[in-house]
């Protein structure tokens, strides 16, 4: 390119005091030129040493800027920096990722390249532990994720949502910002909202960043429980996904459900049981082998964690949004910023 567009580095934080010194770093690792970057990061009043580290790296490098997040939520916070934002690609990054020094030109150039309106890379998973080895093995079963493109990292061209994303920033003053009151899911929800009004999202396997994934079964369970509530409050909203995928781990609960709970189906429950224990069994076996013969029970055992857990929280949210559309409630929304972007 003969002339590099000035990118927004996009990141919230909350209590990271552990992470943020090695993000930052390697937002300053990038081969962007440096001068053509500017690092902004929500920060949610944090209660550990996040924003001393901050404040000690911006009197270092005069591009990093901190903007305060009353609301602590991803969403709300990243609002606050397009708002914030002089440039003209917002890349919005997550603290608890490791970058490819070609990250932020990967983007640049594939928003280039493609015309698209967002593009990033496949979320790929990393472990340090040996419960995370299992787990990034399920990940990468479409058992564990009904077959997702964005966890494909081989996978290149249109998708329906990619991991983080970079934006040129027209797209905010289009389809509006990220929804302010979403507690998860508000990346899928932003995606589908550019893609109903004839904007094209692109997943390139030229984007590359690795996240930990949650390192116990209790941590993964309240992780899909809120994937899930948070995908209902996208349906309801939106009244339709973008395909069925979503709705998988709902169906199969709903059905484990009726098994036990209708006495008509007793019979036929042994069998339906044992059918969706071999299934597992031979892909926990598949996948598993990969990170060693050990880990094969745990990735057996991680796949109905993950399905139990986003069906039921998928059914709570149904529950709990249907009762209280918090996005129609105009006294939970933020107040309209003075720029030609809106909240949506």
């Amino acid at each position: 390119m003969a002339h590099e567009p000035l990118v927004t580095i996009a990141m919230p934080a909350f209590n990271e005091e552990r992470y943020i010194e090695a993000c930052i770093a390697s937002v300053q690792a990038q081969d962007y030129p440096a001068d053509r970057i500017e690092i902004l990061i929500a920060d949610g009043r944090s209660t550990d040493r996040t924003r001393e580290i901050l404040a000690d790296l911006a009197k270092i490098d005069p591009r990093i800027k901190v903007v305060d997040n009353p609301e602590r939520l991803q969403a709300p916070g990243l609002n606050r920096l397009v708002r914030e934002a002089r440039g003209d690609i917002i890349v919005r990054m997550d603290v608890h990722c490791e970058y490819a020094p070609t990250y932020v030109r990967a983007c640049v150039e594939t928003l280039e390249r493609t015309g698209a309106d967002n593009v990033g890379g496949a979320q790929r998973a990393r472990a340090r532990t040996a419960f995370q080895k299992a787990l990034c093995a399920a990940l990468d079963s479409p058992a564990g994720v009904g077959g997702a493109r964005y966890r494909s990292a081989d996978a290149e061209g249109p998708a329906d949502t990619v991991f983080l994303g970079a934006f040129r920033r027209r797209v905010f003053e289009k389809v509006g910002l990220w929804d302010p009151n979403a507690i998860t899911n508000e990346d899928a929800e932003l995606n589908q909202r550019l893609i109903d009004s004839g904007g094209q999202v692109y997943l390139s396997k030229d984007i590359e960043v690795h996240y930990y994934p949650r390192d116990s079964f209790k941590k993964l369970a309240q992780q899909y429980f809120k994937y899930g509530s948070g995908r209902a409050r996208t349906l309801l909203k939106h009244g339709r996904f973008l395909n069925l995928r979503p709705m998988i781990p709902f169906f199969t609960v709903v059905g484990g459900a009726a098994l036990l709970a209708l006495p008509p189906l007793w019979p036929v429950a042994p069998l339906a049981f044992a059918s969706y224990a071999l299934v597992t069994g031979a892909e926990a076996v598949r996948v598993g082998r990969k990170a060693g013969a050990t880990a094969i029970p745990t990735v057996w055992a991680i796949f109905p964690v993950l399905h139990a857990a986003h069906g039921i929280g998928f059914a709570a949210g149904l529950w709990r949004y249907l009762r209280n559309p918090d996005w129609t409630d105009p006294e939970r929304l933020p107040p309209a910023p003075a720029t030609r972007l809106r909240v949506v």
